[in-house]
Formats: C-alpha cells, structure tokens, sequence
C-alpha cells in the first residue's frame, strides 16, 4: 500500500476538519485576529461576570432580611403609639 493509497482513505472527519481549515484560510487576518480577540474577551470576563453575580445576589440576600425586620419592627412601633 503505497502513500496515496493511505492517504485516500481519509475519515469523514478528517475530510470535514480539512474543509473547515479552508475556509478559514479564506478570510482576512484581521478578521481572523478579530474573533480571537472576541473570544478571549468573552473568555476573560466571565470570572468577573460571576463574581458580580455572587456578590450581588449576598446583597440582594441581606437587603431582604432587612426589609423583613424593618416591617415587622415598624408595625410593633405603631401599635404602641397608639396607647393614650
């Protein structure tokens, strides 16, 4: 089995990785380095996207149990004032 013969047995995927390559190879650089950059950015801002989530939801947490305290206290109060 000489080079050619092993070579035309390719996989499907192989055959589809190849054709995918191309088609790569025909857009500019710049637009290549431009979806790189994207990507990286897009890559990079997910750890402050959730460290931003985490924190805001602690707040959201103890804004509520502030609220819930605030309204059962204040509700006390004003039946106190009452007593004349």
């Amino acid at each position: 089995m000489g080079k050619k013969d092993a070579s035309a047995t390719k996989l499907p995927v192989d055959q589809y990785r190849k054709q995918i390559g191309k088609q790569d190879y025909k857009k500019t650089k710049s637009a290549l380095k431009l979806t790189r950059l994207k990507a990286e950015a897009k890559k990079s801002s997910s750890g402050f996207r959730d460290a931003f989530l985490v924190i805001a939801a602690i707040l959201f947490f103890v804004l509520c149990v502030y609220a819930f305290f605030y309204l059962n206290l204040s509700t006390e109060l004003n039946l106190d004032v009452d007593v004349d």
